[in-house]
């Protein structure tokens, strides 16, 4: 059973850039027992410019019928309700749904809420029905996870939110633009990146954000992931046998097609820009992506053995790096819903990579 103590004094990296019209900030202290799914940026809205809607078939469908049901527990790490543009009575009607299975895994205590910048005014909501942290401190057995959406490493948000939220609500909102966040941004996500990673390296743990909408594995994005790819693949072809390296080639050469359309996709100069400066990534940080993708919806799953980046998927309408057989996909019965583990380690071996190289 998971325990919760919700007074825990926040660590000094939030109490640092605190926003004091959040006070007092609280901390859930829990122990992986059993299995944490862990997702953000929801975004949930009202309308026909609500992002999330059309993901809203397969985001419910997988959290209750294959999350809730097999007995995961479900941390919501920040920006859920898009208060920055709607008011949380027209999200709770538009998304009664969603609610319901909330309301479903908080029954049985498996539920925990973080605040993000974008639904940070719920705890002026009387009634709302789930406490809110700022942030949960996971207690893995190898080594601590601490779960924080991220805003908090970004002056921006808590320096100038309220303007930020007017922004979008009266202007932005009627002609339809998308949240101004650190997803549109690469400068602004290198930054938030950055700073949990330095917050991660001081304290010797790990890190799980979301905010910038960008999922990472052990502080890889897919850029540098796909680079250490290429590399992986070259240092087994010279002992391939002749099949195995053709297979190799054709791996190599997707891989550095997909590097090209990444290139093409960030600002050079921020690509040339790392986390860690000159030395081997440490692997401390990791983001669970978001909800509101356009073809699919990014995890992070942890057990009692592992962690785990994951990618779910209406079948065919995946990103195109998975139809090319590297991934496993389960199909989910009955249903057109794929389920893909992108990336996955083991704690004892992240926690060891993190004591050599930290």
């Amino acid at each position: 059973m998971m325990h919760d103590s919700a007074g825990t004094a926040a660590p000094s990296f939030f109490t640092e850039i605190q926003n004091p019209h959040f006070n007092p900030r609280t901390v859930a202290e829990i122990k992986l027992e059993g299995k944490i799914l862990i997702m953000s940026d929801f975004h949930m809205g009202y309308g026909r410019r609500d992002d999330l809607a059309p993901n809203r078939e397969i985001l419910t469908s997988i959290l209750e019928n294959y999350y809730f049901k097999n007995g995961w527990t479900l941390i919501l790490n920040g920006d859920i309700e898009e208060l920055a543009k709607y008011s949380y009575k027209k999200i709770r009607t538009e998304w009664a749904d969603m609610y319901r299975i909330f309301d479903l895994f908080a029954a049985e205590g498996r539920l925990y809420k973080t605040l993000g910048n974008h639904d940070d005014d719920l705890i002026f909501e009387k009634n709302y029905p789930y406490k809110l942290y700022e942030a949960i401190r996971i207690d893995t057995g190898f080594i601590p996870a601490f779960i924080y959406h991220g805003h908090q490493a970004s002056r921006v948000y808590t320096d100038y939110n309220n303007l930020i939220r007017l922004s979008l609500r009266y202007f932005f909102r009627p002609f339809g633009i998308r949240n101004i966040s650190s997803a549109r941004s690469p400068y602004r996500r290198f930054h938030v990146e950055k700073f949990a990673y330095k917050y991660s390296m001081e304290h010797d743990c790990i890190s799980i954000i979301g905010h910038t909408h960008r999922a990472l594995f052990e502080s890889l994005g897919r850029f540098d992931f796909i680079k250490y790819e290429i590399m992986n693949r070259c240092r087994d072809y010279p002992g391939a046998s002749e099949p195995e390296q053709e297979h190799i080639a054709g791996e190599v050469s997707h891989l550095r097609q997909e590097l090209g359309k990444l290139k093409r996709s960030e600002r050079r100069d921020v690509l040339r820009q790392s986390l860690y400066g000159d030395e081997m990534p440490v692997p401390c940080l990791f983001n669970s992506g978001c909800a509101i993708g356009k073809k699919g919806i990014n995890a992070i799953e942890l057990d009692s053995e592992n962690i785990s980046l994951v990618y779910w998927f209406i079948e065919g309408h995946g990103m195109k790096f998975i139809s090319r057989g590297w991934y496993d996909v389960e199909k989910i019965e009955n249903t057109p819903f794929c389920r893909s583990v992108l990336n996955q380690d083991r704690l004892d071996y992240v926690n060891a990579l993190i004591k050599l190289l930290g």
